[in-house]
């Protein structure tokens, strides 16, 4: 299996024996060794991935690395961060994405109204299987844990990803920028209850917020 590792936290260094990874589209910086990239159309798992991708407009353009030697990926100098994926489901924002194993199932799953999200549409990327990904944030991405006692209310233009048994509520009318007297704030709020993690970014992506 390919090994992860981060070269500053900018920087993704994988080391492949003959192994093979699925990164995003023209990450690559640099590699030694033998290497192969082959263009993966779609991102999802064969043809119902790539229709499922266009229906939904939750694009992902990826390509497929295998080789002996060591590859550098990296994506607009955002922050990497690493998860560690045991029989697990990952939901991340397709844009977060950066590198998987290629042992790892990707795909799309419907998770509500959360249109105004950065023009997402309702879905979001999937992740299934044990090994490793690699995500990206705008700033160091903070993991924040949602227990049955505390639930979670985060900023739909910070979310990034989540995992674990987390259930997602998305509230509407009460927003932070409401709250503090600003105006044009997103309309809702995405709300975690359960046992899990929650992966934000200290950065807000563009939003339409008050679309919703």
């Amino acid at each position: 299996m390919a090994t992860f590792r981060l070269q500053g936290s900018k920087v993704l260094a994988v080391d492949m024996t003959g192994d093979t990874v699925k990164a995003k589209n023209g990450s690559m910086v640099a590699y030694d060794g033998q290497m192969a990239f082959k263009k993966m159309t779609g991102g999802g798992e064969g043809l119902r991935g790539m229709v499922t991708r266009r229906l939904t407009g939750e694009q992902m353009t990826v390509m497929e690395v295998k080789g002996q030697g060591t590859c550098w990926f990296a994506d607009r100098a955002s922050e990497i961060s690493l998860v560690h994926l045991r029989g697990e489901t990952l939901y991340v924002e397709s844009s977060n994405l950066l590198c998987t194993d290629a042992g790892l199932r990707t795909g799309t799953t419907f998770t509500g109204l959360r249109g105004a999200s950065q023009g997402n549409g309702l879905f979001t990327t999937t992740v299934e299987g044990s090994g490793q990904a690699a995500i990206m944030s705008d700033g160091p991405a903070v993991v924040l844990r949602v227990t049955p006692q505390y639930p979670l209310s985060v900023d739909p233009g910070a979310y990034i990803a989540h995992q674990g048994d987390l259930r997602q509520d998305f509230q509407s009318g009460v927003t932070f920028r409401t709250f503090l007297g600003e105006g044009g704030g997103e309309a809702f709020q995405i709300r975690f209850e359960g046992d899990g993690l929650v992966y934000v970014q200290p950065s807000e992506r563009n939003t339409m917020g008050g679309d919703v």
